[in-house]
C-alpha cells in the first residue's frame, strides 16, 4: 500500500450559541473545522482533523510511503520541518496527517483504532466543557442540564475575569450536576486560558476555594512558564492542568521536571502519535493525561490504550457539518464503536455545498474570537464585569467593528 495524495477541506461546528473563553467569543457559534484526507493506491482514505499550514512541505515526507509505518512517518514529518520549526500550526498539520495515517492503518486491518492500539475497553470517561463564557446565567444552566441528562457529573467552565462571577457560575453548574447526581458531589474545573499572572492566579483560586472544591485550574499562567505554574500549584489546593498548547516532548519536559503540572493535557489537533508519547512521559512521572478539543475522536481511541488516562473533554454533543461519528455518549462516558479506523464518515458533498451565512464569522483570522490574546491579558488591575468583549482595547474594538 502506498500514499498517493491528499485533499483538504474545511467544515464548521455549528454550536447555535456564542462560544469562547476569556480571550474572546465567536458570537455566532460557528467554528471552522479543517480536515485532511489522505488517499492510498488501495482505495483506503484516512481522515485527520487539523490545519493545512505548510502541508505541501510536510506531505512530501510521507508521499509514496506505506501508511502503515505511521510511527516512523511521524518522525519523518518532524525531521522535514525541524529547521523552520514544527511548533504551532505546522505541528497541527503534522498531527492531522498522523491521525489520517492511523485511520488508514486501522481501516486496512479491519479494526477500530482503539482495538488496534491495544485498548481493552471502548468506554472513555468524559467531562462537560461548554466554552461558555459568553452565556447568561439562564443559558449556562440550560447548557449544563443537557450535559447532565447525558450522565456528565464533572464540568469545566471558562472564566478568569471576575472572582465573584466565576464563583457564581461555578455554583450554578455545581447545583445542576448535583441535582442530576442526586446530591453526589460533582467535579468542577475552571479554565482561564493563560489570562493571569502568578499572584493573580493564586489569589483568584484561593478565594474560590473558600466556597468550592475545584478539581483543577487550567492554564492559569502562560503555557511555557514552568516556574510560574509550579508557584501556582504550591499556593492552591486544586491541581494545575496544562499542556493543550504545547507541541512536542521538548516543551513538556521542563514543566514535568519542575513539578509544574498535575494534569497533563494534549489537544486532539496535535495527533495520535504525539498523545501516545506525551502519555508515556507523563506516566513515567506518575501523572494522569486528559485530552482536550472539539471532536476528540482520535485521542479517545488512543486513550483506551494508555494506563494513565483520567477523563476526556466533551464539548459539543453534535458532530461538525458533514461528519458522522461511530460514537455515542452514555452515562457520562464516550462509547466508541466497531467501525474500522476512527469511525468517521465524511460527506464531502455536504461540506462542499455548505455556504456560510453572510453575517457569520468568516474564518479563524477574524478580528474577534478566543484565538486572539487581548492586549491587556495578565495586566488587569480590576475585575472585568463586561465579559470578554470588555477586555479589548479601543483600538482592538474599532478594528473588530471595521472588520465586520
Amino acid at each position: 500500500m502506498r500514499i498517493t495524495g491528499y485533499r483538504t477541506m474545511t467544515t464548521v461546528q455549528e454550536w447555535g450559541r456564542p462560544v469562547g473563553d476569556v480571550n474572546g467569543v465567536f458570537a455566532d457559534g460557528a467554528v471552522p473545522v479543517p480536515l485532511v484526507l489522505v488517499d492510498t493506491d488501495e482505495g483506503i482514505t484516512g481522515v485527520g482533523l487539523g490545519p493545512h499550514v505548510e502541508i505541501e512541505t510536510v506531505f512530501a515526507a510521507i508521499e509514496g510511503e506505506d501508511p502503515r509505518g505511521v510511527t516512523a512517518l511521524y518522525d519523518r514529518m518532524l525531521r522535514r520541518t525541524f529547521k523552520a520549526g514544527h511548533a504551532g500550526a505546522v505541528f497541527g498539520t503534522i498531527g492531522a496527517l498522523d491521525t489520517a495515517l492511523w485511520d488508514i492503518k486501522a481501516r486496512a486491518a479491519g479494526e477500530p483504532l482503539w482495538r488496534l492500539l491495544g485498548g481493552r475497553d471502548r468506554l472513555v470517561p468524559a467531562y462537560a466543557s461548554g466554552l461558555d463564557i459568553g452565556l447568561t446565567d439562564d443559558e449556562l444552566v440550560a447548557v449544563y442540564q443537557v450535559y447532565a441528562r447525558h450522565g456528565l457529573r464533572a464540568a469545566k467552565i471558562k472564566g478568569g475575569l471576575d472572582i465573584e462571577r466565576d464563583l457564581h457560575r461555578l455554583t450554578l453548574v455545581r447545583e445542576v450536576l448535583a441535582e442530576a447526581g442526586r446530591g453526589a458531589r460533582p467535579g468542577l474545573m475552571l479554565d482561564v486560558n493563560e489570562a493571569w499572572t502568578r499572584k493573580q492566579a493564586v489569589r483568584h483560586v484561593r478565594e474560590l476555594e473558600r466556597a468550592l472544591d475545584l478539581t483543577w485550574i487550567e492554564e492559569p499562567v502562560r503555557r511555557w512558564d514552568a516556574e510560574g505554574l509550579a508557584t501556582v500549584g504550591r499556593g492552591i489546593r486544586a491541581s494545575v492542568a496544562t499542556g493543550e498548547n504545547l507541541t512536542g516532548l521538548e516543551q513538556f519536559r521542563p514543566l514535568l521536571a519542575a513539578g509544574a503540572v498535575d494534569i497533563v493535557q494534549t489537544a486532539v489537533v496535535w495527533g495520535v502519535s504525539h498523545f501516545l508519547r506525551v502519555a508515556a512521559l507523563a506516566h513515567a512521572h506518575d501523572l494522569p493525561v486528559s485530552p482536550i478539543g472539539a471532536t476528540p475522536l482520535a485521542l479517545l481511541h488512543a486513550a483506551t490504550s494508555v494506563p494513565n488516562h483520567l477523563a476526556s473533554e466533551l464539548q459539543d454533543l453534535h458532530p461538525p457539518l458533514g461528519l458522522s461519528l461511530d460514537l455515542c455518549v452514555e452515562d457520562g462516558t464516550f462509547v466508541l464503536g466497531d467501525s474500522p479506523g476512527l469511525g468517521i464518515r465524511v460527506d464531502e458533498q455536504a461540506i462542499n455545498a455548505f455556504v456560510r451565512r453572510p453575517d457569520a464569522t468568516p474564518d479563524a483570522s477574524a478580528a474577534e474570537g478566543p484565538h486572539i490574546r487581548p492586549e491587556h491579558a495578565g495586566r488587569r488591575l480590576l475585575a472585568v464585569t463586561g465579559g470578554p468583549a470588555a477586555t479589548r482595547s479601543p483600538e482592538e474594538t474599532n478594528a473588530a467593528r471595521s472588520h465586520g
